[in-house]
């Protein structure tokens, strides 16, 4: 978890980096070109797949949804710091929660509200509205969430019909087709340095979710989620040292809030799972 944590980290970095020479659509949509290669793998599954119209129609929904998240995401960090980019991404996992409350008929107890409430607290301490300028890019990033929070229901449902690996490759695909519309209105010709720099972005977005997905096979939640905080702690250096951005306190206290509401929820809905879940090596008597 550690890795996966300096990988995005190192992706955002980047991604602030070449957002400043690049419009933020076009960067989104050259990353997501270089993605394509690690996603090939899974193209021989795709085509052997037989899928009715309504899971393709969940993998076109996924596409624009994702889209719309890759876009707001590329445009909040060229406008707001790194620690606040990250800091923001946290709330993803409280509107999968909810939506699944929503549209999945999943449960949603007197924790998982508090969990909730919580959550947004973090939020306002981060924003606090009235204290300080809001901009656009904290508006983008409440959306990013917003929406890969959507998309990762529309994946949770797909899991049912498709591998992961042809899901991956189906969100990559419709994201890079979805995002050559706004590439196209404010293309400018890069250069081949920043075509290898987004190519490294893509590389290290690659080994992040790899890297979290074998944290999370290897180790328990109650490990792997106070891990994740770490993440604010890293950008927020890595805003000071490379982008000469001031360390907010109260950004840092919010992500806190948050993340600790997310661990807290996910840790026991873990021990639940547990207690229902029988032992296939525990003895029967």
């Amino acid at each position: 978890m550690l890795a996966a944590g300096l990988f995005f980290v190192m992706m955002n970095a980047l991604v602030k980096y070449v957002g400043q020479e690049l419009p933020s659509s076009q960067a989104a949509f050259l990353r997501y070109v270089f993605g394509l290669i690690f996603v090939l793998p899974a193209l021989g599954q795709l085509a052997k797949a037989r899928f009715s119209a309504h899971v393709w129609q969940l993998f076109l929904a996924r596409g624009v949804v994702h889209t719309g998240a890759v876009l707001c995401w590329f445009y909040a960090m060229t406008q707001i710091t790194v620690a606040e980019v990250v800091a923001m991404n946290y709330l993803t996992p409280i509107y999968v929660m909810l939506g699944a409350a929503v549209f999945l008929g999943e449960s949603f107890s007197t924790r998982r509200m508090l969990a909730v409430a919580a959550a947004f607290l973090g939020v306002l301490i981060i924003l606090r509205p009235g204290l300080r300028e809001l901009g656009a890019g904290h508006i983008s990033m409440v959306f990013t969430a917003i929406f890969l929070g959507i998309s990762y229901l529309i994946a949770k449902r797909l899991a049912q019909d498709a591998s992961a690996g042809v899901v991956v490759a189906m969100m990559s695909i419709t994201a890079t087709i979805g995002l050559v519309p706004a590439a196209i209105m404010v293309w400018v010709p890069p250069s081949l340095v920043q075509m290898a720099w987004l190519a490294v972005v893509a590389f290290f977005a690659t080994a992040g979710h790899y890297s979290m997905s074998r944290a999370f096979a290897e180790a328990p939640v109650s490990v792997t989620q106070p891990v994740t905080f770490l993440q604010i702690i890293w950008a927020a250096a890595t805003g000071a040292i490379f982008f000469a951005e001031p360390v907010d306190f109260w950004v840092v206290v919010g992500a806190g809030v948050i993340m600790a509401a997310v661990t807290y929820i996910t840790w026991r809905e873990t021990i639940l799972k547990r207690r229902v879940t029988p032992n296939p090596n525990e003895p029967k008597t």
